[in-house]
């Protein structure tokens, strides 16, 4: 039917105005920033860097490989990676991104920075108050700023970040049964008898 659904629409208004007289549940509206509505778990603002224990440097799961950098719609992230490598939070040697900038005046919030990350480093955060005077600078935020502990993510995206959790756990069970096992063998390899040497060949007479 024609204009169904701005009737619908006019009929939720009309719902919710006259139901905030007899429930709080109607009042759809607060008095910001005095007061605020919680953030559901699924709601996205700007990316940040996850990184587990308590240095940020250190612990960042970040191995610089730019493909977010490139898949991104806005080209809002710019990535310059490390010459240098340093153990990531399975022990082994990693790049790093030197430098990690994302211009929130420029993101979308499209999240697909995250869904293309192979090592869960890059999620969606869900602070909004980000107003600044300074235009350029004030939005360019480096990896410093971006960089968030893995209990932030905890904190925010629980269901996402539990699964996560998990399979990373896995992973990294897994890389240290390898490492024993193969520091098990080398060291069984080093134990072992060598074989005696043979003896010398004797002289052929003329």
């Amino acid at each position: 039917m024609l204009g169904e659904g701005i009737i619908k629409g006019m009929a939720e208004t009309a719902r919710n105005f006259l139901g905030s007289y007899v429930n709080d549940d109607r009042l759809t509206t607060v008095q910001y920033p005095e007061e605020r509505i919680p953030q559901i778990e699924n709601s996205r603002q700007f990316p940040f860097l996850v990184f587990d224990g308590d240095d940020w440097h250190k612990g960042m799961r970040c191995v610089a490989c730019q493909i977010c950098e490139k898949e991104c719609p806005p080209k809002c992230i710019y990535i310059e990676k490390s010459k240098d490598k340093k153990p990531d939070y399975m022990g082994k040697a990693q790049f790093y991104p030197a430098r990690f900038d994302i211009d929130v005046s420029v993101c979308m919030s499209c999240q697909i920075c995250v869904e293309v990350c192979p090592f869960d480093a890059i999620k969606m955060d869900t602070e909004y108050e980000l107003s600044t005077t300074d235009r350029f600078g004030g939005l360019l935020i480096d990896k410093q700023k971006l960089a968030r502990p893995n209990a932030h993510f905890r904190h925010i995206h629980p269901t996402d970040a539990a699964e996560v959790d998990a399979r990373l756990a896995v992973e990294k069970a897994k890389a240290e049964a390898k490492a024993k096992a193969d520091a098990e063998a080398k060291a069984k390899a080093a134990a072992a008898p060598k074989p005696a040497a043979p003896p010398p060949a004797a002289p052929v007479a003329a």
